[in-house]
């Protein structure tokens, strides 16, 4: 089976008690038309004096007309109303098995995910409507041929001729309907890519508005804004066209089979073959006839935008997982309150030496090995560019890598990306990834902790002074992104979230980025006395680089040198370079906060970083807390 059909298959049947009874109430909107049709021609044919009739009687045959039309307009209300939870549940169900994907399956996610999020956003969006719209159409398609296959016998039975040259042009409506399929497909794809485009740029926008001011280039801006918005403009034009084009088709073949039967009606009639009550049947019913190749004209032109979208959707899967993975499972909670969260599952194999041998990635790193033992320090250093956040996201398994092998006490591990999560590791990166939420809800993400588990990793992370000058503690709402707290804030909160878990090893890449060195010596001695056993660490800084038991110094994606930092301040030429660098540099910035104010580490006004620590001596940082 095609990938679009096992989609729209897998949507219909989930949830197969909810599509069918909400098909069962579409159908009887396209079938009491049939009843209506048949009033109409009695009523007429009673007018016209083809049958004998009293006022009463005609009367009655119009209140049961006006009574079909209230039952219909009921019956649609009612279809809406429910057929709303299975769309949303279809869609629902789409959007969850490509999340769950991305966070669990095998392999790196980063590897998946479209050039922007603009783009992962539009297909979570507009990919899934579109998927969900072709299976909602078959409802369609089916009351209409339920309609045409009761209609059409009744037609013919009054003239079959007549019959017949309606349904001609219906047909020709449906075969060009087939014929413009690749077309369709083709401009509806690039439509959605640039669309995609566009709400990326706006999102990097409005993300990076100070760099926008501050560089003078909002003129710039706004011309590429208006660039990208016209390339959506023409190609979303000529998508609108397609489409309208084949409506335009079967529009046409509505008229013109209402103009055959209008003159093939007149001789009949004036012959007495044909009665006023056949014209006002035929002419009744050709309108809900042309459903049914409109119905066909609209299901063949999102098939081939529902195979654009399954296509869309299922590169974000993992290269195991195919379409029938976006729609595995049926567990939708549209009422009521899901089920809690699954806690990480214990595990009983608690570290004794993590290893990599080998480790290769294409253009960044070269044979590269790494043991971090049970209870050790471990700190990789090098210049920038040199592979070193790369070592560390490799070995996780955030990043693919072309060669190499990871060990967990001695055990390979075949996916390290769903193996090395809490609780045998926990990742602090190097850019903080905050949410829009509570202080509470950026350290726990879900996970069963009270309370005071959260206020223990802050103080771990040197976050309980700022804490404390929050009006509303835990309660705190961050801000997007963290915006409502200050770089150093944003990074201690992101190794809060790290230490809340607990971990077997602690992974933290470069927190110095927004650090001053009091606060950053603070947060190594408390995380080394209360904090996990053993902690791998990327960084530059005196205060990591003292207290390891093991420095590694990378060089261009090479190992080039392996051992204490004192050992290798003799033997390694590279390691002698960066110490000497980082020395200057730590004096200067201690120099800086000396002459800014506020210096004191732990609070709202320490912990900041040089470039924090000038920008206060102007007036402050926008954007942070203050307490």
């Amino acid at each position: 089976m095609k990938p679009v059909t096992v989609v729209a298959t897998r949507l219909a049947t989930f949830d197969f008690r909810r599509f069918l009874v909400g098909a069962l109430l579409w159908l009887p909107v396209h079938v009491i038309p049939l009843g209506g049709g048949l009033v109409l021609q009695r009523v007429f044919d009673e007018i016209s004096g083809q049958r004998a009739a009293g006022l009463d009687s005609v009367l009655w045959w119009c209140a049961a007309f006006v009574g079909v039309e209230v039952v219909r307009g009921v019956m649609i209300v009612v279809a809406w109303t429910y057929g709303v939870y299975w769309w949303a549940a279809a869609a629902t169900l789409l959007r969850s098995n490509v999340l769950h994907s991305l966070l669990t399956a095998r392999g790196p996610a980063a590897a998946r995910l479209p050039h922007s999020s603009g783009e992962a956003v539009a297909r979570m969006r507009d990919d899934v409507a579109d998927a969900v719209d072709f299976t909602d159409e078959s409802v369609s398609l089916f009351g209409t041929a339920v309609f045409a296959a009761v209609a059409l016998p009744i037609l013919a039975s009054v003239d079959p001729l007549i019959t017949l040259v309606l349904v001609v042009p219906m047909i020709a409506a449906g075969v060009l309907s087939r014929t413009m399929r690749r077309v369709v497909a083709r401009l509806h794809g690039r439509a959605r890519r640039l669309g995609a485009t566009v709400t990326a740029y706006v999102g990097e926008m409005f993300g990076g508005l100070l760099a926008i001011k501050t560089a003078g280039a909002e003129a710039a801006v706004l011309d590429r804004l208006r660039a990208h918005n016209r390339r959506r403009r023409d190609a979303a034009v000529k998508d609108r066209l397609a489409t309208d084009l084949l409506g335009a088709a079967t529009t046409a073949s509505v008229e013109l089979g209402t103009g055959l039967v209008l003159l093939l009606a007149a001789p009949a009639m004036r012959g007495g073959d044909f009665t006023v009550g056949d014209l006002a049947l035929f002419t009744t019913y050709i309108g809900w006839l042309t459903a049914f190749p409109r119905s066909i004209g609209v299901f063949l032109s999102r098939l081939p935008q529902a195979a654009v979208a399954t296509e869309r959707l299922t590169r974000l899967m993992a290269p195991h997982e195919d379409a029938a993975d976006l729609v595995r499972g049926s567990e939708v909670w549209l009422r009521g309150d899901p089920p809690p969260a699954p806690q990480p599952p214990p595990h009983d194999d608690r570290l004794r030496v993590l290893e990599a041998r080998g480790l290769t990635v294409r253009g960044v790193l070269r044979d590269v090995g790494l043991r971090v033992e049970r209870g050790s320090f471990t700190v990789v250093t090098g210049a920038v560019g040199a592979g070193k956040t790369t070592l560390v996201r490799a070995l996780l398994g955030l990043l693919r890598a072309d060669a190499g092998e990871i060990t967990w006490n001695g055990v390979p591990v075949r996916d390290p990306g769903t193996f090395l999560v809490p609780g045998r590791v926990a990742y602090a990166g190097q850019v903080p990834r905050l949410f829009s939420e509570t202080l509470r809800e950026n350290l726990l993400l879900g996970r069963a902790a009270g309370d005071e588990d959260a206020r223990r990793a802050l103080e771990l992370a040197v976050f309980d002074r700022d804490l404390a000058e929050l009006a509303r503690g835990l309660d705190t709402v961050v801000g997007p992104r963290g915006t409502r707290l200050s770089g150093g804030q944003a990074q201690r909160v992101t190794a809060a979230r790290a230490l809340v878990r607990d971990p077997d090893l602690l992974v933290v890449d470069d927190l110095s980025s927004a650090l001053d060195v009091e606060t950053e010596r603070l947060l190594w001695e408390r995380i080394a006395g209360r904090g996990p056993e053993t902690v791998l660490v990327v960084s530059h800084r005196q205060a990591a680089l003292e207290r390891a038991d093991q420095v590694i110094v990378l060089d261009r994606g090479r190992v080039a040198g392996r051992g204490r930092l004192a050992d290798l301040l003799e033997s390694c030429p590279e390691m002698r370079r960066l110490w000497h660098a980082e020395l200057v540099a730590e004096a200067e910035e201690r120099a800086d906060l000396g002459f800014a104010e506020g210096g004191e580490p732990g609070n709202l006004g320490g912990g900041r970083s040089r470039g924090e620590a000038r920008r206060d001596e102007g007036g402050g940082t926008e954007g942070t807390i203050e307490g």
